[in-house]
């Protein structure tokens, strides 16, 4: 069984990846395999410079993810240009890393972290989703303590994916991070429980 996991910027779900794999999931990050791609001597660096410019990548040939975000967050058609380089990449290998994972056990949850899973539609190459949810103003002042953003440069950014409350109302499962640790604990417990048992609604 495979679940994609998703939220929006600063709403905790790296913090329910790390539980879901305490409990016996195994984990394909997007992030990871995002930066994987883009590693020197990777096809998808080259694209990138080639459409961006020299300026993105530092003298010792890795990629200036600050330079390029300033880039691709401040206008639309930029994001949507870097996206059509690495998005088709990502997706193969995170498919290959599923398929090899689900072959090796085919009872254990895989689940695949992807920051933007509706944004890109992909939320029905997986049987189910889930999303690490708080309210945008929790979101917006998490953002702005934990980049040390400016607030519209927090808003830029919040601006680029969909409003997490869309986000909510797609979601099959939601895990909602607004609370204690201990209280996003108890909720995947909750998950975990049904997961085992057969009930979970996916």
């Amino acid at each position: 069984m495979n679940i994609g996991l998703t939220g929006g910027i600063a709403t905790g779900k790296s913090t329910v990846a790390r539980m879901l794999v305490a409990r016996g999931a195994a984990l394909v990050d997007a992030d990871r395999i995002a930066r994987e791609i883009v590693e020197p001597g990777q096809a998808s660096l080259a694209r990138i410079a080639e459409r961006f410019g020299a300026e993105v990548i530092r003298e010792d040939g890795t990629l200036d993810r600050r330079m390029l975000g300033s880039i691709v967050f401040a206008n639309a058609e930029e994001r949507k240009a870097l996206e059509a380089i690495t998005h088709p990449a990502i997706r193969e290998l995170m498919r290959e890393r599923i398929d090899a994972l689900e072959a090796e056990r085919p009872d254990r949850l895989v689940v695949a972290d992807i920051p933007l899973l509706y944004e890109s539609g992909l939320q029905h190459l997986y049987e189910g989703v889930m999303v690490a949810y708080v309210p945008r103003e929790i979101q917006r002042i998490r953002l702005i303590q934990r980049d040390g953003l400016s607030p519209e440069e927090a808003d830029k950014r919040l601006g680029a994916q969909m409003d997490i409350e869309k986000k909510r109302q797609l979601a099959d499962y939601v895990i909602n991070n607004s609370g204690t640790i201990d209280d996003t604990e108890a909720q995947l417990d909750r998950f975990w429980r049904s997961l085992q048992s057969g009930t979970v609604s996916l």
